[in-house]
């Protein structure tokens, strides 16, 4: 391969371990919502939250990923993350 398909894969491969430490820092930062909204007696689900977070992400965003997709993205990370957090329901 030439050196610009090698630095653009390396590039690639550290975008997506950030992408992963983003992902586990999230489920941190959720785990531990979660347990003090426990400890207050708070619904864990909000759903004006998660408008607010979709419409906040959908202004930031500047492309090239759609709206649309973006949209997909984000439904997927909240899915993900009330399945690896299942436990910290109890």
């Amino acid at each position: 391969m030439t050196r610009e398909v090698d630095a653009l894969r390396t590039a690639i491969d550290e975008n997506d371990r950030a992408i992963v430490a983003a992902v586990n820092e999230r489920l941190c930062l959720v785990s531990r919502l979660w347990r003090l909204k426990r400890e207050l007696g708070v619904d864990r689900f909000d759903p004006d939250r998660e408008r607010s977070l979709r419409a906040e992400l959908a202004a930031a965003n500047t492309g090239p990923l759609s709206a649309e997709e973006l949209d997909h993205f984000v439904g997927e990370l909240l899915a993900l993350t009330k399945r690896e957090l299942q436990n910290d329901a109890a």
